[in-house]
């Protein structure tokens, strides 16, 4: 390229731009292009030219850059929304387990309590079982008492009426106790 200025310059030292312009000159007429014309067709052509960018190009493009914007929100609140679902998939997930788990330890709890109720009323049962069992040795002894005292009464009768056979006499008042009295202690110390 720095070849061709020295070569331009000496072009145009000798004439070869004024050749070239009546060349240029020569050509348009040839092809039928009339200079002020060319003028007018190029001015018209950047009127329209900026008509159209100021009334339709920019309106587009405005509209254009509207829509890619647009689009740019759309996706990023598309992003967004996709963050946030999983944030709260992620939550709810959470939320899951710790119901999971609260509901293994409610369950635990409840065993725990039920086998403590059960314990309980087992030994309550034990207890009240116990409590019968006693009442009932003190009733029996206590019968076992009675039927004695009353045997001892039968048998003293019986030794007292036994007595007064063998004797062939009737006894008074005062022995029939006193043979009475050794009858049941007699009976009281073999028993």
């Amino acid at each position: 390229m720095l070849d061709f200025i020295p070569i331009i310059a000496q072009a145009a030292d000798a004439g070869i731009v004024g050749d070239l312009a009546a060349k240029a000159d020569k050509i348009s007429g040839q092809f039928g292009i009339n200079g002020p014309f060319f003028i007018a067709q190029v001015i018209n052509f950047i009127i329209v030219a900026v008509i159209l960018w100021k009334f339709a190009f920019k309106p587009v493009i405005r509209a254009l850059d509207e829509r890619k914007q647009k689009i740019s929100d759309g996706l990023q609140f598309a992003e967004e929304m996709k963050v946030r679902l999983a944030e709260t998939e992620k939550q709810a997930a959470e939320k899951l387990r710790e119901a999971s788990d609260e509901a293994s330890k409610i369950v635990k709890d409840a065993r725990e309590n039920a086998s403590a109720y059960v314990e309980k009323q087992t030994q309550e049962a034990v207890h009240k079982a116990e409590q019968i069992i006693a009442k009932a040795h003190e009733a029996m002894a206590q019968e076992r008492k009675q039927m004695i005292a009353e045997v001892r009464q039968e048998v003293a009768k019986l030794v007292v009426m036994t007595s007064g056979k063998v004797l062939d006499k009737e006894l008074s008042e005062d022995e029939k106790s006193r043979f009475s009295e050794a009858a049941s202690k007699e009976i009281y110390a073999n028993n």
